[in-house]
């Protein structure tokens, strides 16, 4: 489905229609990258776990060193929830350091650019679909855990992923599976659940980490444990969390030419994820 701008946007304490706000061209993030964003779901109107997408985000300004208090972005989330006038979709954030002519040390006493928008996303159904991915070397910088504006290593793989036909890159580094180019991976053998650990290699995923505590509550067993390209066809079953994926099984990998079918369909694990999954949304 094609994607559409939203009618408004929120941009520096202002409501504004898309095609009116604007920012200037000596802005970081537009010049440098310099900026953190932060997508968090919604369904119902209601925003799901927003506490842990705010948080996020607090923590990747203060990784880079931009001062700015997100504490009342989660009522102006909310308030685009609302202003945007759909069931369910996803409320998009970012900040960057803000317009000063360009250096590549930090510049003092500018203001942050702030932009933030809520735009509708068909979330249903992801427990019944088989996504297919490739899997391909790991060339992003080393500080992976900072969701950082700065995207083009991502844009790259997601893009070589779309040329092959295939939903998914699934990156490898030093051997070692590490995460998607926008999604957690986790891969379930004999009952139990892996996942890269959390570290400067993986995004610190919202829903990967929601995953993890739901295990716990099922009393699946998780090993916050790198997987080896080499152990992928002893896996059972395979599936990528993230935001917008929520929890989607993968029926195959691709590794060069070879064509690695993790199931024809759900598994077991996976499916009880993703009912336990569902019924907290239906909580909300």
């Amino acid at each position: 489905m094609r994607k559409s701008y939203p009618k408004e946007v929120f941009l520096n304490g202002q409501w504004l229609p898309h095609d009116q706000a604007t920012v200037s061209v000596f802005d970081r993030g537009f010049m440098l990258g310099d900026g953190i964003y932060e997508v968090i779901p919604f369904y119902q109107n209601k925003l799901f776990t927003p506490d842990e997408h705010i948080q996020r985000l607090k923590a990747g300004l203060a990784e880079v060193g931009i001062a700015y208090d997100v504490d009342s972005l989660k009522t102006t989330a909310s308030e685009a929830v609302v202003r945007a006038g759909c069931n369910e979709g996803a409320v998009y954030i970012q900040i960057t350091r803000g317009a000063a002519p360009r250096t590549h040390y930090f510049p003092a006493d500018v203001e942050p650019t702030v932009l933030l928008y809520a735009f509708h996303l068909s979330l249903g159904g992801f427990e019944q679909k088989l996504v297919d991915v490739i899997l391909s070397e790991d060339f992003r910088w080393h500080r992976c855990n900072i969701k950082s504006i700065s995207l083009i290593a991502n844009v790259l793989a997601n893009n070589f992923a779309h040329q092959q036909g295939v939903l998914e890159n699934v990156l490898i580094r030093n051997g070692l599976v590490t995460e998607g180019s926008c999604t957690s991976v986790f891969f379930v053998r004999n009952g139990i659940v892996y996942t890269h650990p959390e570290g400067p290699h993986i995004l610190p995923g919202i829903t990967r980490n929601l995953v993890i505590l739901l295990c716990g509550e099922m009393g699946i067993e998780v090993e916050e444990k790198a997987i080896s390209v080499n152990d992928l066809p002893f896996g059972d079953e395979a599936f990528l969390t993230g935001t917008t994926m929520q929890v989607t099984a993968i029926g195959s990998m691709r590794i060069g030419s070879e064509q690695l079918v993790v199931s024809t369909d759900v598994g077991q694990v996976t499916r009880r994820i993703q009912q336990a999954f569902i019924k907290r949304i239906e909580a909300l």
